[in-house]
């Protein structure tokens, strides 16, 4: 074999292990264990610093697994709005968007997603397990409030599980989505590539290593292939502009996926989940105005 042949295979055999070892790296970080210093809530806000009532609770997922998460008691109200957090995120990222729907005189559940925060140590996943989560939360605020009207407010992962749980739970009276994705092997094509790694091949590897070490493969989380079956109930898509983790583009691509029969908020120059922060006023409202409307058929005009 000549010295050029060696050469090149022992290039391809580096690029393959570099390639494995990202691929390895990716699945991890979608799925594996939350790092232990993420989870600590030795130091977080709570409903204290919002000045908002809260009753700390345990219930669990619709696969048994234990949950954590704060209820918001609005004793006037049937409804109630259940908040999802994002990826690696906790229930006390949800107290801006929380506490403002129970000041509009709504009842709140906001939770930890499996192996995040207080809730037990799991497997996570990319919106695919977290999904019986989201059922599990609809079961407990059903058991606090029979006849609840039940709406979502999710952002980015917790947007997808919003919207693939409404698919199939018809108790999900309405969703707010915030910055979700559409398909979640583009996203993960997206962030591989924008790291400059050969995204074709890592992607693929890190499927894999999904597949088999966390039950379940990018395929599976398709939120663009279920999100017409919420219609005919209420959807509100809002996404930004400059978002570099999910391209605004997923949210066209959603919004015509339910053939226009969504809400679609674009906020120019709003990074991701980045919307609530230009004006956080202004985004209360508006999330307001919309269960308002969609749960209380209240028609509420909008401030200027």
């Amino acid at each position: 074999m000549s010295r050029t042949l060696m050469r090149a295979g022992a290039g391809l055999g580096v690029l393959g292990a570099l390639a494995g070892a990202a691929a390895a790296y990716t699945a991890r970080r979608l799925s594996g264990p939350t790092p232990a210093a993420c989870r600590d809530e030795t130091y977080i806000f709570t409903p204290f610093e919002t000045n908002v009532p809260h009753e700390p609770l345990t219930f669990t997922a619709r696969d048994g697994l234990a949950l954590s998460g704060w209820w918001l008691p609005n004793p006037a109200s049937q409804d109630v709005i259940i908040g999802c957090h994002g990826h690696r995120g906790k229930k006390a990222d949800l107290l801006g968007i929380g506490s403002g729907l129970w000041r509009a005189g709504y009842n709140v559940l906001l939770f930890d997603f499996r192996g995040r925060g207080s809730s037990a140590t799991s497997v996570c996943s990319l919106a695919y397990h977290e999904v019986a989560d989201l059922l599990g939360a609809v079961d407990y605020a059903r058991t606090r409030c029979p006849n609840a009207q039940i709406g979502v407010v999710g952002y980015s992962m917790g947007a997808a599980v919003a919207l693939l749980a409404a698919a199939d739970e018809p108790r999900i009276a309405a969703v707010v989505a915030d910055s979700s994705f559409a398909v979640m092997r583009d996203v993960v094509n997206h962030a591989v590539a924008s790291r400059r790694l050969p995204a074709r091949a890592v992607v693929e590897l890190a499927d894999r290593w999904t597949e088999r070490l966390y039950g379940y493969r990018f395929h599976s989380v398709r939120p663009i292939d279920q999100i017409a079956a919420i219609a005919p109930r209420p959807l509100l898509l809002i996404h930004g502009t400059a978002d570099a983790m999910i391209p605004v583009e997923h949210a066209y691509q959603l919004h015509a996926a339910t053939a226009d029969a969504a809400e679609l908020w674009i906020v120019p120059d709003a990074p991701h989940c980045g919307a609530y922060f230009v004006d956080r006023a202004a985004y209360v409202a508006r999330v307001q105005r919309f269960f308002d409307h969609a749960l209380r058929g209240q028609v509420v005009a909008a401030q200027t």
